[in-house]
């Protein structure tokens, strides 16, 4: 079975759509498991409710950059964490793309969120966008986990590969000005890579446009299969195994 590691089920995907529904589409179309992370804290008790509701559907707690001002001990407390259906802090990281003033009102929040999952040893999935030389720096091989929706450049890939981190291919992936970040996941070693959609964002080739669900997670598979030279059923086996180790909670 493929496993979408990261997507936003808290999310209004649309007028009328259940969980259920989301849930059933990705089951029929071979998506066997699901990992809900968390961006706004107002939608931890969300997460954690339909992570406890489903058998195959996990949660990632944390605070995305843009809800700079919170305290995250607020929401990242003892009773959140060792929730057995929660299976790491994320996504948490830093995000220079609209508001590269607060660079210093995100860089507290995101060290925060990573002391915290320190001490409850839990893996971290990482938000970058715009800031790699500060993630880089912050990221210092004191902590593991995976660089979530990975475009990152190629020069980051290695300091973090080097730091143990895994990366995670979205749909991204598949869009047509995308062949640098191809070329990267070609050079990225197999048994460090996992899979998402991000959804309800980021939808693949040929669903771009429209809303994104876990079932499309299947069609950037079949891009990175053919990146890496294997078939996809070889590669399904592969992630699979790569998420567990990934999130060790996990069980499946």
């Amino acid at each position: 079975m493929f496993i979408d590691t990261h997507c936003h089920l808290t999310d209004n995907y649309c007028e009328g759509c259940t969980v259920d529904e989301i849930v059933a589409r990705a089951m029929a179309g071979g998506v066997g498991a699901m990992i809900c992370p968390t961006a706004d804290p107002e939608d931890i008790p969300t997460a954690l409710k339909i992570a406890n509701s489903y058998d195959n559907i996990w949660a990632t707690i944390g605070i995305h950059p843009e809800h700079i001002g919170v305290d995250a001990n607020d929401y990242l407390t003892d009773d959140v964490l060792t929730n057995p259906r929660v299976v790491g802090v994320g996504e948490i990281g830093l995000d220079y793309h609209y508001s590269p003033e607060t660079r210093t009102e995100q860089i507290k929040l995101f060290e925060q969120q990573l002391e915290i999952a320190k001490r409850h040893k839990l893996p971290v999935a990482i938000h970058t966008r715009e800031a790699e030389d500060d993630t880089a720096a912050i990221l210092d091989g004191s902590i593991t986990g995976v660089m979530h929706c990975f475009t990152s450049s190629w020069d980051l890939a290695k300091k973090m590969l080097d730091r143990g981190f895994m990366f995670s291919a979205s749909g991204i992936l598949t869009f047509k000005n995308s062949a640098e970040i191809r070329e990267t996941f070609a050079k990225i070693p197999t048994d460090r890579i996992v899979i998402e959609t991000d959804a309800p964002f980021c939808a693949p080739v040929p669903h771009r446009g429209q809303v994104c669900e876990p079932v499309m997670v299947v069609d950037t598979a079949r891009v990175l299969a053919d990146i890496k030279g294997l078939q996809l059923g070889e590669l399904e086996t592969i992630l699979s195994e790569n998420t567990k180790k990934l999130y060790p909670k996990m069980k499946i």
